[in-house]
């Protein structure tokens, strides 16, 4: 088994933290350095800066949390206005995905490290929701351009729905995740983003979620995630 998921399947690390552990050398198995790639056999010994991982899950840690802006979604606890020193949950627990420092609304947070891919990887097609603010009105070429696809970051964006809220705003599902996507797809069609809020990750929703505040899922809505993220990984 690869480290990556060797460990995510630990609850403690996502595969994300896992990769910038390997690659600041804090990994070992038996006794060695860890490299990007490895394979860990049964009866290896996998040390995280010295340390054995649990050989027990944590109970698993399933919150919804409405992001205020200035928050960053990073587990690193020397970055000020992280996420994990924001939610303070007494348990460890990591953000599925990210949403930008300026912007703000719904993210997913978890000890379990398994669900991150199968979460954010676009080929499964999961729906993400943003409503938006732009810097002037929106004319029905920029709606038309959005929903076929943007050049971005060398690529063209996957086709997505947009709906026109009101002359300065409008709703977008989207079924990939590139970094700071709908902030790049305004600007190269030469809108900014004044205000960028997200509603809703899959069946998850900001429903009844002030600011600033989280929740446990409910088990019918964790259930239900939890399902659609196995029917799509099949």
């Amino acid at each position: 088994m690869r480290i990556n998921k060797y460990i995510s399947l630990s609850g403690v690390y996502s595969r994300r933290e896992t990769n910038r552990l390997i690659a600041a050398g804090r990994i070992s198995i038996n006794g060695r350095v860890c490299e990007e790639g490895a394979e860990v056999e049964p009866g290896d010994t996998v040390l995280v800066d010295g340390q054995a991982l649990p050989e027990e899950r944590s109970e698993p840690v399933y919150l919804a949390l409405n992001k205020p802006v200035g928050i960053t979604c990073t587990a690193a606890r020397e970055v000020q206005g992280n996420i994990i020193d924001f939610v303070n949950y007494p348990a460890r627990i990591f953000a599925v995905g990210r949403l930008d420092k300026a912007s703000e609304g719904l993210i997913l947070l978890t000890n379990n490290g398994d669900i991150v891919n199968k979460m954010m990887s676009s080929e499964y097609g999961h729906e993400k929701e943003y409503v938006v603010d732009v810097d002037h009105p929106i004319t029905d070429e920029f709606l038309q351009a959005m929903a076929s696809g943007v050049g971005i970051l060398g690529v063209i964006t996957k086709p997505c729905r947009i709906y026109r809220e009101s002359e300065c705003r409008f709703r977008i599902i989207l079924t990939q995740g590139l970094n700071l996507q709908i902030r790049r797809m305004c600007k190269a069609l030469g809108y900014r983003v004044l205000k960028l809020e997200r509603l809703r990750i899959m069946n998850i929703t900001l429903d009844g979620l002030e600011r600033g505040q989280w929740r446990h899922l409910a088990e019918e809505e964790l259930q239900n995630l939890l399902t659609r993220l196995d029917e799509a990984a099949k």
